[in-house]
Order: C-alpha cells, then structure tokens, then sequence
C-alpha cells in the first residue's frame, strides 16, 4: 500500500516498523517473482527440449518403426502443449505499453465475416459542454467463434383440391441424401469429416451429440458412413478413371491397424496410394491421389489395381512391384530419396565421411532437380543429359570403388548395394524428362493418411469406406482469376455425373487452389445464376465441397447412381 508523505508518523519507532514491514513485503514479492522466473525457464528449457526431439522423430517418422514414432510424436507433443499452457499460466500478465508498436501477429482472414461494435463517446464535451466532432477511431479486431449447433428442417407439402373436377396436387416429395433418413446432407458432411479428417471415432461424435441433446447411436452413424461412402463411387470411378490415364504413376503404401471382428486384436492391411503430378513436369493436367485398401501385401494387389496401367511406374524398391514390370508394359523409375535415406541415417548415426560424401553427391543431383522443376519434359531430359549424367557416371564409379574398400557387411555396404543393385530405375529419370528424380509425391499423399488410432476400425470392411471418401484429397477445384467464367468446378446433374466430372471437375485453364469457401460460394451464386442455397458442388484444395438444396426444384438430387454433393455452406467431404 502507498502511503502519502505528509501522512508518515514523525514517531521514530513506528516509522521503523513501517521499513521493516516494507522491507518484509518486497523480500516475499521478490521471492514470489525468483520462483516464477525459475518456473518459467525450467518450462521454458522443457519446452525446447522436447521440441527438438519431436522434430528429431519427425525426421524418422517414415522408417520401419514410423507408426510407433507417430504415437511418440503424438504423446510428446501433448506434453508440450501442456508445458505452454502452464507457462502462460505462470507468466504474470503483460501491462499494456505506452507506446503504439506495429502488431506482429499475423492480421485476421480478411474472409471472415465481421460484425462492428462501435463504443461511441458522449456527443458534449465533458469539460465545456460544447459539441464534439469526430477525427478518427480507432479499430481493434478480436477473433470469435460461433459454435455448431444443430436445426430441424421441416418440409410441409400442402395438398391442394380442385373444386370442378376433385383433382389432387401436390408436390414431390424432395429427396434425401439416404433414402427415408433423417440426416440432412449437411450433417452427413459433418460426420465424415470429424471421422477422416479430424480423427474422431463415432463413439466420440456420439458423445459430442449428447451434450446437445441429440442422441445417436454409433451405429446410426456408421451407417450414415457406410451410406454416404457408396454415394461417392461415381466420383471415384471418374478420378480412377483419371489416374490411371496417366504415362506415369507415383506409387506407395503404408500400413494400417485394423481390428478383427470376434477376436478383439488387430491385424494389419494396406492402404495403397497411385498419385498422378507431372505439373514439376510443366503438365496443367490436375493432380490427384487415389487409394486402395487390401487385407495384406501381397504382390497381386497393385497387379489388381494396376490392371488397366501402362506407362511409367516411379516406386520403391518393394518387390511386390516385379509382377508388374514382369507381366505388364511398365516401365520401372526408382526413388533416389530411398538411397539418400540410408545414407543419411548412418550419417546421423556414426557420422560416416563416406556417408557424408554420399549425401553431397547426392545432393548435386537434386540441386539440378531444383533449378529445372515446371519446365517441358524434353527440356529437363536436356538438362539432365548435359548436367546429371557426368554426376551419375562418377557416383557409381565411387560406389563401385568404395564397396571394395569396406566390409562387406557393413551398414555403409548395405546402402551402396541398394543403389547399385537398382542402377539402370535410378538414372532412367535422366533420359526421360516425364519421370521425377524420387518418389515423394506418393510420400506427401500418405501423410495425410489419418492418425494410426483413429484409423482402428471395427470391422476390416470399415477400411473400405475410409478409401473411398479420402481418395479426394490432391484432386482441387480450378477456378478462374478473375471470377468470371468456370466459377464452378464441377455442376453434378442426374446421370450426367460422370461425363461431368470428367470434363469441368478435373479442368485446368486459368486455375487458381485456394480461394476460400465462402469466396467459392458467393461468386458462384452471382456468376452462374444460382439462387441462393440452391444445389451445386465444388470440389476444391483437397476437400470435396458442396452447398444444401432448400429449395423444392432440385435438379441435382442424389437418386440411384448419380450424386448431389451438398453441405451446409460447402462443408468439406475429406
């Protein structure tokens, strides 16, 4: 407490007291702020720590224990966020500065809508009485969140009667996304993307349901899954359809947990990707992914999901693949990533100089990879011819000299003869500019694979409909610059689907990737002549997009075979 000057007692003794209770008071806030500082920096030096070890098994992750690292990932980096929490916590607030500095967050979405509240002064001036005007404001933004809730859409179809002749109207009933359910395609939309994309079981979601007061049972919603995921076989026929008309497929595979019915244990499938990306090629074709889950790993499954491929097959070195190039007109490319790897974790590990001398010849290779990326594939084979085969002459030289010189069981050995043994798939991306130096186009499609746990499902078959909704996610929407033509990607009318889909849902003139939903949807509606809230899809950024129908003159309704993709304001499908 402040005590005025003129207040202060001329009594020496009480004046005494009065330092020493002074004293006593800024030792005790002092010791308080010396155990915050101390609390701080421990959480502070914690916090650093295990964030170098989260990016240490990041680099890991793709190894042979990557699923046990994922959940290490996982479990460290709760505790990081927990530490944060605790910091921010145990830091005392910041008193605001005196001094206006330039913000350095980053400023809001500018796609965001706002809502102003303006705080006015009282119009008279406070000291005179005389009127205020105004020269200027002040602007401050604060993030909100509205949250999701649920409605109920009632459809009321009046019948009507003619008095002449006792004729009886009255219109259609407008159909559902599932025959004679109650999910509107807004909430189907919801389901599946917090169970593929935000990794939350049904049981979880069925939870989340309660606590509004909507109770569903979690094998409702696995049975909206399983419904919503056969309406989207004609997209997946026609992005099958567009993969597999490739020259060249990426191509990989990762395992999945999945539990078997009965025995309360898990088993291991396959999910397989086949990506399609020659834009690094200057193609303006679209990229997309497509997956395909199997029980096992055997060789006959990308033999039976390849079975209408010929071309170019850029893979690792899984021998599964040798059926492929054996039996069928495909062309084998390698993975220089692949052989980097080795090198690189046993120079991590023992710090090899031949190790090291590896990854820097290496290293040349995709230096030249950089500089020729976007351009037309001849020339890049040019390119490669004059610059990367002298380089790849004189690697495997070195290799050939240095396996020689080392022991023969040697981890180093293990690595060179890797490379060796797959030489001719290795350097055939220098004498075609169509193929890439590695395979991390179909590496970057798996990571987005979803989290190991939230993948466990109940039954094996569950694995099926988890293939079929996440094949979307490389496919984008292309969009105009300037807004306006082509607003909408793909406009999916009754058995038109699939002829649609093909031609506007994969086009590729003047496309731009992310512009926001709610960007898509506005100059959609003004652009194309669509009422407001009337039915269209878009399917754009990795995410299958589409608007509900109110209206009762739907001409894009989910019947049969053909497909109206609809959410409440473009709710992404995953």
């Amino acid at each position: 407490m402040r005590i005025a000057i003129e207040n202060l007692p001329d009594d020496i003794e009480t004046l005494k007291q009065l330092v020493i209770e002074k004293q006593a008071l800024i030792e005790e806030r002092e010791a308080r702020l010396e155990h915050q500082r101390a609390e701080e920096l421990y959480l502070r030096t914690w916090i650093e720590k295990l964030k170098l070890e989260i990016a240490r098994l990041r680099r890991m992750q793709f190894g042979r224990s990557s699923e046990k690292l994922s959940e290490r990932i996982e479990q460290l980096e709760l505790i990081v966020e927990d530490l944060e929490t605790s910091q921010a916590q145990a830091s005392p607030p910041r008193a605001p500065s005196a001094e206006k500095t330039p913000p350095a967050r980053k400023p809001l979405p500018e796609h965001l809508p706002r809502e102003t509240v303006t705080h006015e002064p009282a119009t008279n001036c406070p000291d005179c009485g005389g009127t205020m005007q105004r020269i200027g404001e002040d602007v401050a933004e604060m993030l909100e969140y509205v949250p999701a809730r649920f409605k109920v859409i009632r459809h009321v179809r009046p019948k009507l009667a003619c008095a002449c002749c006792e004729r009886i109207a009255q219109v259609p009933a407008p159909s559902r996304p599932l025959d004679r359910g109650i999910p509107g395609p807004g909430l189907l939309a919801h389901v599946l993307v917090s169970k593929y994309a935000d990794h939350l079981p049904l049981y979880r979601q069925a939870g989340i349901y309660a606590r509004e007061g909507v109770e569903l049972e979690r094998s409702t919603l696995a049975d909206w899954v399983g419904a919503a995921a056969r309406l989207l076989d004609p997209l997946v026929t026609a992005l099958s359809n567009h993969v597999l008309a490739a020259e060249k497929l990426h191509a990989d595979d990762t395992p999945v947990p999945v539990l078997q019915p009965g025995r309360g244990t898990t088993k291991t499938g396959r999910l397989w990707t086949y990506v399609r990306d020659d834009r690094p090629a200057g193609s303006a074709t679209p990229p997309a992914v497509w997956f395909r889950y199997s029980p096992d790993r055997k060789g006959v499954r990308p033999l039976e999901h390849l079975g209408s491929f010929t071309g170019i097959l850029q893979a690792d070195g899984y021998a599964g693949f040798d059926q492929l190039y054996q039996s069928k007109p495909i062309t084998e490319a390698a993975c220089w990533a692949h052989v980097r790897r080795k090198f690189y974790d046993l120079h991590q590990a023992t710090d090899s100089p031949l190790a090291a001398e590896a990854l820097a010849r290496i290293g040349a290779l995709y230096a030249i990879e950089a500089e020729i990326r976007g351009r037309p594939p001849e020339e890049r084979r040019q390119i490669r011819q004059a610059r990367a085969g002298p380089l790849l002459a004189e690697l495997h030289g070195w290799l050939t000299a240095t396996l020689t010189k080392i022991p023969t069981k040697s981890e180093l050995a293990v690595a060179i003869r890797y490379a060796l043994t797959r030489w001719a798939a290795l350097t055939r991306y220098a004498g075609d500019g169509r193929i890439e130096i590695d395979n991390n186009a179909a590496e970057r499609a798996l990571r987005d694979v979803a989290t190991t746990r939230s993948l466990c499902t109940s039954l094996i078959s569950g694995c099926k409909h988890w293939d079929l909704i996440f094949r979307f996610t490389a496919t984008r929407a292309h969009l105009t610059v300037d807004g306006s033509t082509n607003l909408v990607a793909i406009k999916i009318r009754r058995s038109d689907l699939v002829r649609r889909t093909r031609n506007d849902l994969l086009s590729s003139e003047n496309s731009v990737f992310d512009e926001t939903t709610n960007h898509v949807v506005g100059h959609s509606e003004r652009r194309r002549g669509f009422g407001h809230r009337q039915p269209f899809a878009v399917l754009r950024c990795r995410a299958v997009r589409g608007y509900v129908a109110h209206a009762t003159q739907r001409a894009d309704t989910v019947r049969g075979p053909s497909l109206a993709l609809s959410g409440v304001h473009a709710h992404p499908v995953q």
